[in-house]
């Protein structure tokens, strides 16, 4: 790290770099966990494996607590030449048990990874199991499911999980990518460098709203009698100029429940402090709803999150807030992020870790001696 780069932010672009081309699949994520977990010990970190969990800690653990999930959309070998969307298959869902899926999403996937690129691994190992290309999809009308098939995985066995081949790109200042979520898991690894010592929390199955669950566990057998936790992630918008318009997202709410008034005030005055745009996202699309309304078109749901999830089943064990960085081409293999709101996103998690009050507190140290 030089003087002229307090966030060492070239370190931060190799590591993603690094962590953005190994597999992470929803419901498949133990091999990922083996990565950070090496990644994570180099920086200095405490690391403790739990089911759906990875735990890193610093030498002041309770000072402060950070989530970003680690899995990413894929498939999931379920028969020979036979692949299903990973996220439904760890959701559960399927007609059998009366959770379909609907049929507008399933529409929407099937024409949205032709020709895509994908890598099979063992899920455990990460071992190398073949690479191939999606050159199919279709709705199956008995099970009421999307089906793949992937010329050049003929071989594999069910229940082997397939990644979308990635690399990230970088062009005019954006970064691309399948960028939800390592982009801001790769933040909390990068954390650590800088100085970190405080808790992360790495959780698997976000993307099927099942690590939630794993987080709770960990806070009943650990936590204290109430923990502030702020839940990182990426944040979709239609197109660029709607993007660029705030350089961070924070949320009051979501679809789960409304999140901690004080700590979702305290972050807004922090990013006004630091300079930082920020808009606050279910205002957005509240916003947009009532536009919808006006002109009798459909609304959207304002989202789900995971720290809606565990503040709605945590009977005030949890509470905390969202920071999230503003992409477009959501769940995508091109869902792109400004490098003007990583930098910025990477300030504030240095403020709110202590980071910088750490470097003052040594800087007047080393005055006062010489």
């Amino acid at each position: 790290m030089t003087s002229s780069d307090p966030f060492a932010f070239n370190d931060f672009i190799d590591l993603l770099k690094s962590l953005i081309r190994q597999p992470s699949v929803v419901g498949a994520e133990h091999a990922f966990f083996r990565v950070l977990q090496r990644e994570l010990e180099e920086r200095g970190a405490k690391v403790t494996w739990y089911e759906g969990l990875l735990v890193a800690q610093g030498t002041e653990p309770h000072s402060s607590m950070f989530s970003s999930h680690i899995d990413r959309h894929g498939l999931i070998c379920t028969g020979p030449n036979e692949f299903q969307f990973a996220a439904f298959i760890a959701g559960q869902m399927t007609d059998l048990l009366g959770k379909s899926v609907s049929d507008e999403l399933m529409l929407t996937l099937m024409n949205r990874f032709d020709n895509t690129p994908v890598i099979a691994y063992e899920p455990w190992s990460g071992a190398y199991r073949g690479a191939g290309t999606i050159n199919n999809a279709y709705i199956c009308e008995f099970r009421n499911n999307l089906i793949f098939e992937v010329a050049g995985l003929e071989h594999l066995v069910a229940g082997t999980p397939v990644g979308f081949l990635d690399k990230l790109k970088i062009d005019n200042h954006l970064l691309s990518g399948q960028l939800d979520n390592v982009l801001t898991a790769a933040l909390l690894v990068h954390l650590f460098s800088l100085g970190y010592q405080g808790t992360a929390f790495f959780t698997a199955e976000e993307e099927s709203g099942g690590s939630w669950r794993y987080l709770l566990e960990w806070f009943r057998r650990f936590g204290g009698s109430t923990n502030e936790l702020y839940v990182l992630d990426t944040s979709p918008y239609r197109n660029r100029e709607e993007a660029d318009k705030q350089q961070v997202v924070l949320r009051n709410r979501d679809e789960n429940a409304d999140f901690n008034l004080e700590t979702t005030q305290t972050l807004a005055q922090l990013c006004e402090r630091l300079g930082i745009t920020y808009s606050f996202k279910d205002q957005y699309i509240e916003a947009l709803n009532r536009q919808a309304l006006a002109n009798n078109k459909p609304t959207m749901g304002i989202g789900r999150t995971e720290l809606g999830r565990i503040t709605a089943n945590s009977n005030g064990l949890v509470h905390g807030t969202t920071l999230q960085i503003p992409t477009t081409g959501y769940h995508t293999m091109n869902e792109t992020a400004s490098i003007d709101s990583s930098r910025a996103f990477l300030k504030i998690l240095m403020h709110l870790g202590g980071i910088e009050a750490n470097r003052a507190a040594a800087t007047a140290t080393a005055s006062a001696a010489t």
